[in-house]
């Protein structure tokens, strides 16, 4: 039960760092935007997309780590660990494409009220 608890608490966190990383990114690349007098939205989307996949990185805690375990499922036979780590990859990629989604919502939502 217990084990089944952290799996779930890293699961979560493994998506919203990744969510995270994403929407700051692109919230600050945004200001960054208004102080050089660029278009915001259009830079927000730029980063979000080019963002993700250093949020996945980011969020698996570098790749090194994820790699190794993967390894290790791999070649000692421990497919609970491959198991698992693709959930983990899972909830880092859904959690980075959540991210560039809702930005790309402000960018469509944005377009709407100018209309």
């Amino acid at each position: 039960m217990i084990l089944l608890y952290t799996f779930f608490a890293s699961f979560i966190y493994s998506f919203l760092v990744a969510l995270g990383i994403v929407l700051g990114a692109s919230v600050f690349a945004g200001i960054g935007a208004i102080i050089n007098n660029h278009p915001p939205l259009k830079t927000m989307l730029d980063m979000a997309s080019s963002i993700k996949i250093w949020a996945v990185a980011a969020a698996m805690g570098g790749t090194f780590n994820s790699l190794e375990i993967i390894e290790k499922g791999l070649f000692k036979g421990e497919l609970k660990s491959i198991i698992k780590q693709a959930a983990y990859i899972v909830a880092t990629l859904w959690g980075a494409n959540m991210g560039y989604k809702l930005i790309n919502l402000i960018k469509r939502c944005g377009d709407t009220w100018l209309k």
